[in-house]
């Protein structure tokens, strides 16, 4: 019909729009990635060191529970997460909704933390 085609030129318009006006993928800042770790630290160290958590150098790209010598939840082991730039996002965000008996109780709230957090991590793997 022709309400149909209006209402699809209408949609394709508006996602070429969106899609040229659309920044690239922020990039978050180390340095304020690194202030914003400390919360991390008390359970997380940036090297091979374990603490309560594992330690967090080379994280990116690295298979969820995978650690030797770090008691991980069942779950963790078993969720077959590797973790990337998303993953990290969405687990910093609510560990517990990704991984539900997860030992990580703390998240990240602010969405400008996780990314500065997530550029800090990639760092440490430069």
């Amino acid at each position: 019909t022709r309400m149909t085609k209006i209402l699809a030129s209408v949609v394709i318009s508006t996602l070429i729009l969106v899609s040229a006006t659309a920044p690239a993928a922020a990039e978050g800042d180390v340095a304020l990635g690194q202030k914003a770790f400390q919360r991390c630290s008390a359970c997380h160290s940036t090297t091979d060191q374990k603490k309560a958590g594992p330690g967090l150098g080379g994280v990116v790209g690295r298979a969820a529970g995978s650690v030797e010598g770090v008691r991980y939840s069942a779950a963790m082991k078993a969720s077959g997460l590797v973790w990337d730039e998303a993953t990290l996002d969405r687990f910093l965000a609510a560990p517990r909704e990704v991984v539900p008996t997860t030992t990580m109780t703390v998240g990240v709230p602010k969405p400008e933390d996780r990314l500065n957090i997530i550029a800090y991590l990639k760092s440490l793997s430069e």
